[in-house]
């Protein structure tokens, strides 16, 4: 008889983690805006623009990953904007505090 055997872990969730999850969410909302000022689905804009897949512009999107610098600047190629504008207003501020 096979037995699996479950581990619950419980993390605790430090700022830094919680400024980058933000951040994502906020970049996301920021892109998924740019792309609708092209008045194009999210299909057909990336079918027209290229450079990412759809699944992966659809994470960038709604926040699901931390994308890398090389994404960014497709992105902001694929959107015809400055990497700035995608960055505009996000705080960036990850000072760290020591106890």
């Amino acid at each position: 008889m096979r037995v699996m055997i479950y581990f619950y872990y419980t993390t605790t969730i430090t700022l830094m983690q919680q400024l980058e999850r933000k951040n994502a969410i906020l970049l996301g909302k920021r892109i998924k805006e740019l792309r609708l000022k092209t008045s194009m689905s999210l299909n057909t804009f990336v079918m027209k623009q290229g450079g990412l897949t759809t699944a992966s512009w659809s994470r960038l999107e709604n926040g699901k990953f931390d994308a890398k610098f090389s994404t960014l600047v497709k992105a902001s190629a694929m959107l015809n904007v400055d990497i700035c504008e995608l960055l505009r207003n996000l705080p960036l501020d990850y000072t760290i505090v020591e106890e």
